[in-house]
């Protein structure tokens, strides 16, 4: 009786493993909303493309490295996204670093608050503490707010700190709101209605757009370079689970087909 209870334990623990499996799966699905109830636009799928990770690692030592930090990072990593060693020495290191330093910047925490009123955060994880729908988002929602002291303001981020760092990609442009009446409350409400470009960017909307999705695909593989390996381990932990449900089905079937 012991060694039947044993397996028909485990047929149970196998099931309710497999049941588990697939909810987690299933809460990682799921319509893209920013804290406030912000529609986010959807991040195209380049984690698998080498050449957008390439440009996105581009983008993100000539843009963002000057404020943002990414000390879990090592630049030894990017030779993962098909960067020799050669061009990353030449063309993605500052003076002062080496290859396997970690991407670090030289501005203090002190001076980053004076400047910004609070330091820019570490980039390392931000793509899974925010989310790649949320930066794609954000990155395409600054506009000019002369009441700022940056003189940019951000759609998914009000009042943001930040600067627009890509501005001369995107261009200049304001943000244009009317004024409603809200018809649950009654209360008057500001809404937005859209942007007006005042200066052209470097890039035309769309090439700015997919610069951004570059961006966003290199931030989400530098969160976890690890991913693809992840992802493929993933396929057959799943495969073993299936099957070791079956048959763990089978044998608690098999000891206990003679009791009614």
């Amino acid at each position: 009786m012991m060694m039947k209870s044993l397996f028909s334990t485990l047929a149970r623990a196998s099931v309710r493993t497999g049941l588990l499996v697939v909810c987690a799966l299933s809460l990682g699905v799921g319509s893209a909303m920013a804290e406030e109830n912000i529609p986010l636009d959807r991040a195209p799928d380049n984690g698998e493309n080498l050449a957008s990770l390439q440009h996105g690692a581009q983008l993100f030592v000539n843009y963002c490295l000057n404020c943002h930090s990414a000390n879990l990072m090592r630049y030894s990593r990017l030779q993962d996204l098909g960067i020799p060693q050669k061009q990353i020495e030449d063309n993605l290191l500052f003076t002062t670093d080496k290859v396997g330093n970690t991407m670090s910047i030289a501005m203090r925490p002190d001076d980053a608050k004076s400047w910004f009123g609070v330091p820019p955060p570490d980039l390392s994880v931000e793509a899974r503490a925010k989310g790649r729908d949320w930066l794609y988002t954000y990155l395409r929602s600054f506009y000019r707010d002369d009441t700022r002291p940056t003189g940019w303001n951000n759609m998914v981020f009000e009042n943001v700190s930040m600067p627009h760092v890509l501005w001369q990609l995107q261009g200049v442009r304001t943000a244009k709101f009317e004024d409603t009446v809200d018809e649950e409350t009654g209360e008057k409400v500001r809404r937005f209605v859209g942007y007006q470009q005042v200066t052209p960017g470097k890039l035309s909307p769309v090439d700015y757009d997919s610069a951004v999705a570059d961006l966003v695909a290199y931030l989400g593989w530098m969160s976890e370079p690890e991913q693809r390996t992840r992802k493929q381990l993933g396929v057959w932990v799943l495969l073993f689970l299936g099957i070791l449900s079956f048959f763990a089905w089978r044998l608690n079937a098999a000891y206990w087909k003679d009791i009614k």
